[in-house]
């Protein structure tokens, strides 16, 4: 693991130069010394920006003898190797660096400088108070996305809470690096008691990793199942589903459908576990079809209806391939209302479309 030494930082912090000690001379006391992502010509604006993402295209060289590896930190450096930023390294994804804290605010904070275990404690005690300020968990919602990778400069890394169950979603080889340190945060949160980890395995064959080394949820630390509520209606959800086992990004437009259902027809494509099928039928829908190709997900969604005691005769869930089912709807001159269309990535590579 690389960071600065606490004995470095302690001193530092002691005199007056944390004001003016930059990150060169941060990474030049770190006893491995720290390699350099120097950019082109050109490129530097768009990180000091804000974007967090530097592409393989925009790095002009790399200094570092040896050179770095897959989740190591680096600089990120202007074409004058001047240190702009640091991040966590990939050395065959096409995301070079995930860039974490620009110069400014590492000297701002020589804490967490470098120091990735840090950054993450304190990004997600961020990212707790940020949910709590928008009433997070609530009496009627328990389901949320604490950390929105990106979202909470936390690029590759997604905890959805459920409950008393966390659900880390993986998508970055730093992420899986400091796995144990990603895991200590979030088992320091006081309502979890349960931690489920995801890792993307399509996404981190890119970042370099093998797949195949990764372990499925062990039964005898985190259940197969649990309930959650979410803006007053209750879900069942399954740990071993799709993404996390639910999108929970989704709830502001799933209660949105339920203002303008009353006294309509509605169609959810794609519909998993029922959520913007069930909030019409609870906005006043006269009926509702929601249609899916995956068994497990129908199941769960009509599970659903009974959770919340509503009429199955004005809610209905089919398995069916969305295409089919919506050639035949056109075949019968079949119409809806409101129709709600979230497919999966239908082309997610260029190759494919």
């Amino acid at each position: 693991m690389q960071h600065l030494p606490a004995r470095l930082v302690k001193s530092l912090s002691a005199t007056s130069l944390p004001c003016t000690t930059t990150l060169q001379e941060l990474a030049s006391a770190h006893p491995k010394g720290v390699a350099r992502v120097v950019l082109k010509k050109g490129k530097t604006q768009l990180f000091k920006d804000g974007s967090p993402m530097v592409y393989s295209g925009a790095v002009d060289r790399i200094i570092g003898r040896p050179p770095p590896r897959s989740g190591d930190i680096v600089l990120v450096a202007d074409g004058a190797e001047k240190p702009i930023g640091w991040g966590m390294y990939n050395s065959v994804s096409m995301f070079c660096v995930r860039l974490m804290q620009l110069e400014e605010e590492a000297t701002r904070d020589l804490s967490c400088a470098l120091n990735m275990e840090k950054l993450l404690e304190t990004r997600i005690n961020e990212a707790i108070e940020l949910r709590k300020s928008l009433g997070l968990p609530s009496a009627s919602t328990n389901a949320f996305r604490l950390v929105n990778s990106e979202g909470d400069r936390l690029s590759g890394l997604i905890v959805d809470v459920f409950g008393d169950v966390a659900v880390i979603a993986s998508s970055a080889a730093w992420v899986e690096k400091y796995k144990p340190e990603v895991e200590a945060s979030v088992g320091r949160i006081d309502e979890i008691n349960y931690i489920n980890w995801r890792p993307s395995s399509e996404v981190l064959k890119e970042e370099g990793l093998d797949a195949s080394n990764y372990k499925e949820r062990d039964p005898s630390i985190c259940p197969q199942r649990t309930k959650v509520t979410e803006n007053g209606i209750f879900y069942a959800i399954s740990l071993e589903g799709q993404k996390t086992g639910f999108y929970a990004d989704q709830r502001e437009n799933r209660q949105f459908i339920s203002t303008i259902s009353d006294g309509q027809r509605v169609l959810d494509m794609f519909c998993y576990s029922g959520g913007f099928a069930l909030n019409a039928a609870r906005g006043g829908a006269v009926n509702v079809i929601g249609v899916d190709s995956s068994l497990p997900a129908v199941e769960l969604a009509k599970e659903n209806i009974v959770l919340n005691n509503m009429d199955p005769g004005r809610i209905t869930f089919l398995r069916e391939d969305a295409s089919e089912f919506m050639k035949g709807a056109l075949s019968r001159n079949e119409s809806w209302d409101i129709v709600i269309l979230d497919p999966p990535k239908l082309a997610p590579r260029k190759k494919e479309l």
